[in-house]
Protein backbone atom coordinates (compact mmCIF):
# COMPACT_ATOMS: atom_id res chain seq x y z
CA UNK A 1 0.00 0.00 0.00
CA UNK A 2 1.58 3.34 -0.70
CA UNK A 3 1.96 6.12 1.53
CA UNK A 4 1.83 9.61 0.27
CA UNK A 5 2.91 13.13 1.97
CA UNK A 6 0.26 16.11 1.65
CA UNK A 7 0.96 19.48 1.06
CA UNK A 8 -1.95 22.47 1.19
CA UNK A 9 -1.76 25.40 -1.00
CA UNK A 10 -3.59 27.99 -0.11
CA UNK A 11 -4.61 30.19 -3.69
CA UNK A 12 -6.53 33.59 -2.65
CA UNK A 13 -9.28 34.99 -4.43
CA UNK A 14 -7.34 37.89 -6.38
CA UNK A 15 -5.24 35.48 -8.14
CA UNK A 16 -5.84 34.44 -11.71
CA UNK A 17 -6.54 31.09 -12.94
CA UNK A 18 -3.45 31.34 -15.07
CA UNK A 19 -0.93 31.80 -12.19
CA UNK A 20 -3.06 28.89 -10.17
CA UNK A 21 -2.28 26.56 -12.99
CA UNK A 22 1.65 27.77 -13.22
CA UNK A 23 2.07 27.88 -9.78
CA UNK A 24 0.73 24.29 -9.33
CA UNK A 25 2.45 23.10 -12.36
CA UNK A 26 5.79 24.18 -10.87
CA UNK A 27 4.86 21.85 -7.93
CA UNK A 28 4.05 19.28 -10.08
CA UNK A 29 7.12 19.16 -12.22
CA UNK A 30 10.05 20.31 -9.99
CA UNK A 31 8.55 18.81 -6.42
CA UNK A 32 7.11 15.74 -7.94
CA UNK A 33 3.57 16.68 -6.37
CA UNK A 34 0.13 15.29 -7.54
CA UNK A 35 -3.19 16.73 -7.55
CA UNK A 36 -5.78 15.13 -4.89
CA UNK A 37 -8.41 17.60 -4.31
CA UNK A 38 -9.48 21.22 -4.78
CA UNK A 39 -11.64 23.35 -2.65
CA UNK A 40 -13.26 26.41 -4.24
CA UNK A 41 -14.54 28.48 -1.64
CA UNK A 42 -17.40 31.28 -1.94
CA UNK A 43 -14.97 34.19 -1.45
CA UNK A 44 -13.36 33.14 -4.62
CA UNK A 45 -10.52 31.68 -3.00
CA UNK A 46 -8.78 27.95 -3.21
CA UNK A 47 -7.38 25.54 -1.18
CA UNK A 48 -5.56 22.96 -3.08
CA UNK A 49 -4.11 19.64 -1.63
CA UNK A 50 -1.14 18.30 -3.29
CA UNK A 51 0.04 14.48 -2.76
CA UNK A 52 3.31 12.91 -3.53
CA UNK A 53 4.56 9.32 -2.84
CA UNK A 54 6.52 8.50 -0.24
CA UNK A 55 9.36 6.12 -1.44
CA UNK A 56 11.08 3.68 1.37
CA UNK A 57 14.13 2.27 1.02
CA UNK A 58 14.99 -1.21 2.52
CA UNK A 59 17.66 -1.41 4.77
CA UNK A 60 20.03 -4.11 3.07
CA UNK A 61 20.15 -7.62 4.86
CA UNK A 62 24.12 -8.55 5.49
Amino acid sequence: MPEYEFVDVYVPRGVPRKEATRLLTDHAEYGNWELDRVALFRDGSRRVRLRRRIIRQMRPTW
